[in-house]
């Protein structure tokens, strides 16, 4: 599935929130550390270190972290201060605010992505939208 060590964020020290196949979460989602979606989230997911949509998951509102890999689907607006990973057969329907944007062949990305070369604070989609 996903290689923790390739996302280069994952250690002994930071707790990894997993929503399984079977959970439906509803409402916002602050995980502190990484966050791995096999399931359903309906709602925003902030302050997160690294969010792993895995290949059965699906989230539907926007993401805010360092790193966004998604391998299922994801509706919604993204902020992300290091990089976004779109795998193929995933797809991403939303903006993308990020410095580092890689889309595997396959995958499917409907929205605008805005890439600068200093990094973008994870701040809340919504709150990017406002000062930008």
């Amino acid at each position: 599935m996903f290689d923790s060590k390739k996302l280069g964020r994952f250690d002994g020290n930071e707790s990894m929130t997993l929503i399984g196949e079977e959970a439906y979460v509803h409402g916002q989602l602050a995980a502190k550390g990484s966050l791995r979606v096999e399931g359903a989230v309906e709602g925003d997911i902030t302050d997160a270190v690294s969010v792993e949509i895995g290949k059965k998951g699906r989230v539907k509102g926007n993401v805010a972290a360092e790193t966004v890999s998604v391998a299922g689907e994801l509706e919604g607006d993204v902020v992300a201060s290091r990089t976004v990973e779109i795998l193929a057969a995933a797809r991403l329907t939303g903006n993308i605010r990020t410095p580092n944007l890689r889309i595997e062949d396959g995958a499917i990305f409907e929205g605008t992505c805005a890439m600068r070369a200093e990094a973008a604070p994870a701040a809340a989609p919504a709150e990017a939208e406002r000062s930008a």
